[in-house]
């Protein structure tokens, strides 16, 4: 890499996105930084991060299957309302509709968006228990922090990588549609060292596939 002059993309510090809503009831903390998980659907992180271009700022919401590091769900917008976290939920819970939810865990670190009535009346309709951690702690959510760091490096400081912009994001239409091929890119071929080289999807699929064995 020296000789090739290539450097290694680096994570740099995020501002906050976190504003806890003092008067809200939050739920308690059901991981307690033990993010792991035996099975898909059993525990979900969820975050959200800001992204500047030349239009304003691109906030991003991701919903993470702790079991294959898989995004089930995801949502960009200009606002980062209650709506957001709301809106990316609800692809997740489509994207596992043929599976079932049950005893899931969704947790989040302790923004007003995550502990608003809309997102935990969501969670109630869909069978999820919430779990927050506390605030200003980003271990609590260390997972779904991590997810995003991934994001930012390989994709969002490098504009060139899935889209064709040159310089920097326009706005939110170019960065989305750029983001929707990182997704489907991080979850149907990118290896991951955790899950033994393989791909969010290929890992999921031998649980399933193992767990037919055993049915039969």
């Amino acid at each position: 890499m020296k000789c090739q002059g290539i450097v290694g993309a680096s994570r740099a510090k995020k501002r906050f996105t976190t504003h806890a809503d003092k008067d809200a009831v939050r739920a308690p903390d059901l991981v307690s930084r033990n993010f792991s998980a035996t099975r898909p659907n059993q525990l979900w992180v969820c975050d959200f991060t800001y992204c500047s271009t030349w239009s304003g700022i691109v906030y991003v919401a991701f919903v993470t299957d702790v079991f294959g590091r898989k995004i089930v769900g995801w949502k960009a917008s200009r606002s980062m309302t209650a709506h957001l976290v709301v809106d990316a939920l609800n692809m997740a819970a489509w994207t596992r509709r043929h599976i079932s939810i049950e005893q899931l865990r969704c947790h989040s670190d302790a923004g007003s968006q995550y502990t608003s009535i809309s997102y935990t009346d969501r969670l109630g309709e869909i069978g999820a228990k919430p779990s927050i951690g506390t605030v200003g702690d980003s271990f609590d959510n260390a997972l779904a922090e991590c997810m995003f760091a991934l994001f930012k490096t390989e994709l969002f400081r490098n504009p060139a990588v899935l889209s064709d912009v040159g310089g920097h994001w326009k706005g939110l239409d170019d960065l989305e549609l750029a983001i929707s091929k990182w997704i489907h890119w991080f979850n149907e071929e990118r290896i991951h060292t955790e899950l033994g080289d393989l791909s969010p999807s290929e890992f999921e699929a031998n649980y399933a596939d193992k767990n037919q064995v055993n049915a039969a």
